[in-house]
């Protein structure tokens, strides 16, 4: 028995990395999980290594930067599971260079990404979640930290999220909806990539966080979501929860 037995999880960049981890964690503690990504080879994989634990997973191809393709992904998921309960905005193109040498479409597409997608997949799943659902949707500690030197469009994006992550848990508490964000530290392929092109910049920061290591997308991140989408946080909504090794204070 799972704490999210009888559940069905909706999980956006689902194929890799964060998104793969929560999804992995979801589905042990019992969860139904839908893995969507825009690369059908990469959610699919997901899928059948879940399936091949005991876990049940399906896997559906959507770019969330297309909204028709987020009204069929959340009207399939429904239909394929008979039901939707959590919801896990992971999905995102990231973003940086300073501001001066960031193109407008590049900003444009963590935009668009990012808060849009979350905003709209949140909409599209709201009249399925009605009574008892939960929402996790991402931001970063780029948008907290000191110095966004160069992630200040990235930065952005996550913090408007943030803003609509508090927006929805206050406007949808009535409708039994739960909406909270967590601000995950995790190995993943993009980290791996700015690791690799700023090797001295990553070396700082690991410096910076307490526990002195990176975290692991399921053994790490992935608790924290299951925690926000159980009975146990039952009375925890609008929060934004560092899952960093102390590297982030929120004020």
């Amino acid at each position: 028995m799972g704490v999210l037995d009888g559940q069905v999880a909706l999980i956006t960049g689902a194929g890799q990395g964060v998104g793969r981890g929560i999804a992995r964690a979801l589905a042990f503690e019992g969860a139904r999980v839908a893995l969507a990504g825009r690369t059908a080879q990469k959610v699919e994989d997901t899928a059948a290594q879940i399936r091949a634990e005991g876990g049940d997973a399906h896997a559906f191809t959507c770019d969330v930067i297309d909204p028709e393709q987020i009204e069929k992904l959340v009207g399939d998921v429904v239909e394929h599971f008979g039901s939707l309960s959590i919801l896990v905005n992971n999905a995102q193109t990231t973003v940086h260079g300073q501001l001066l040498d960031l193109a407008e479409q590049d900003y444009l597409r963590g935009m668009e990404s990012g808060p849009l997608a979350t905003w709209r997949l949140m909409r599209a799943c709201h009249p399925h979640m009605q009574g008892n659902g939960a929402i996790v949707n991402l931001g970063s500690a780029a948008g907290v930290r000191w110095n966004p030197t160069g992630y200040g469009g990235y930065a952005a994006a996550k913090e408007a999220i943030r803003v609509l992550t508090r927006t929805a848990a206050c406007e949808w508490a009535a409708d039994g909806i739960r909406v909270n964000a967590i601000l995950p530290l995790a190995t993943s392929p993009s980290l791996e990539h700015w690791e690799r092109i700023n090797p001295e910049e990553a070396r700082e920061y690991i410096a910076t966080i307490p526990l002195g290591r990176m975290g692991d997308t399921e053994k790490d991140i992935g608790p924290a979501v299951v925690f926000l989408c159980s009975e146990n946080s039952r009375y925890i909504t609008g929060h934004s929860l560092p899952v960093d090794g102390g590297q982030v204070l929120m004020r």
